[in-house]
C-alpha cells in the first residue's frame, strides 16, 4: 500500500512539474531586447500572478535557432530571419511569424572626450570596415579609432553589416558580448566608436551619442528624436520583433497581447525605446489574429 501511494505520489508530482513547463513562456534571443522583454516579463507576472515567463539572451540567431528547433515559444531578433533561416524551419515543421513590439534608433556611440559629434552613414560604413582608421580623418583630433562591435550571432551585428557596412567589419573590431560591455569599452577608451540599442545608450554616462546623416546632402539626426527613428529620417531605425512559430496561442498569445497594449508599450518608451507606429499596430493585428 505504501510502495502504491509512492508510485501516485511520484506520478503526482511528474504531472505538477510538467504542467508547471508546458505554463512557462520560454522566450530567448536578442541582446538588444532582453533588459526591455525581462521588465515587461516582470511587471506581467506581478499583474498576473501563477504566469510564468523566462527570458534568456544569447543573440538573435540564437533566438530564431531555438524557435526552429522547437526549444523556445518566442524568440527575440533585432533583425529580419534570413530566407535560409525560412527553409531550416519549414523542414522541422515551423513557420515563422514576426511580430513587431518596438522601434529602435541604432546608437552610434563615441567616448564622452570625442569631439567627433556626427557621421554619415558612409563614414560610418569606412570606420568599421577599416578604411578610416584615425579620428582626424573624419574632423577630430589625431586619435586612432578603436572599433567594438558584437559577435556575429547578434542581429545588431548583422543589421549593421547588411545596412550601414555593406561589406565586411575590420579584423581589428573588438568583438563584445553584448550592449553593456561595448558601452563600458567606449568610456574608458578616447579613440573607442561602438554601437547599441537606443535604450541602453540613453541610460550611459560618460559617452557621446552621434548624430547620423543618411548621406552629405541630408541632414543630421539623433536617435533620441522620437519622430525621426519612427519616421525613418534617422537612418539607422529598426523595427525590434519577436518571431513565433504560426499564429501565438495561450500563454504565449497573452503575453504579447500584453507587450503590445498600452502597459506595454508604456514599459518600452521607459525602457528608453519607441512605441510602435501605426503601420505596425496592423501588421501584429494581422499576426495574432
Amino acid at each position: 500500500m505504501k510502495k502504491a501511494a509512492g508510485i501516485m505520489i511520484a506520478i503526482f508530482l511528474f504531472s505538477c512539474t510538467a504542467f508547471a513547463e508546458n505554463n512557462m513562456v520560454q522566450i530567448k534571443g536578442s541582446d538588444t531586447l532582453i533588459n526591455l522583454v525581462q521588465k515587461m516579463s516582470e511587471v506581467y507576472m506581478e499583474k498576473y500572478p501563477g504566469k510564468n515567463i523566462s527570458v534568456t539572451g544569447g543573440g538573435s540567431g540564437t533566438g530564431i535557432a531555438a524557435l526552429i528547433n522547437k526549444k523556445t515559444d518566442i524568440a527575440n531578433a533585432s533583425r529580419l530571419i534570413k530566407a535560409k533561416e525560412i527553409q531550416n524551419a519549414e523542414k522541422e515543421g515551423v513557420t515563422p511569424k514576426r511580430v513587431v513590439i518596438a522601434i529602435d534608433g541604432l546608437s552610434v556611440i563615441v567616448n564622452k572626450d570625442n569631439s567627433v559629434l556626427q557621421l554619415t552613414v558612409d563614414q560610418i560604413g569606412k570606420i568599421f570596415r577599416g578604411e578610416i582608421t584615425n579620428w582626424s580623418e573624419v574632423g577630430g583630433d589625431d586619435q586612432a579609432i578603436t572599433l567594438y562591435g558584437r559577435q556575429s550571432n547578434s542581429g545588431t551585428f548583422e543589421f549593421l553589416r547588411e545596412v550601414v557596412l555593406k561589406g565586411d567589419y575590420s579584423s581589428n573590431m573588438r568583438q563584445m558580448n553584448g550592449n553593456s560591455q561595448i558601452i563600458e569599452a567606449v568610456k574608458t577608451d578616447i579613440g573607442g566608436i561602438g554601437y547599441v540599442g537606443v535604450g541602453y545608450a540613453k541610460e550611459a554616462e560618460d559617452i557621446n551619442i552621434v548624430k547620423v546623416a543618411r548621406n552629405s546632402k541630408s541632414p543630421f539626426c539623433s536617435p533620441l528624436n522620437v519622430e525621426d527613428v519612427k519616421s525613418g529620417k534617422y537612418p539607422l531605425s529598426r523595427p525590434l520583433n519577436q518571431y513565433v512559430n504560426g499564429t501565438p496561442a495561450n500563454e504565449a498569445k497573452e503575453f504579447i497581447l500584453f507587450e503590445l497594449s498600452p502597459a506595454g508599450q508604456k514599459i518600452v518608451e521607459e525602457q528608453g525605446f519607441f512605441a510602435i507606429p501605426d503601420e505596425y499596430i496592423e501588421h501584429n493585428e494581422s499576426i495574432i489574429g
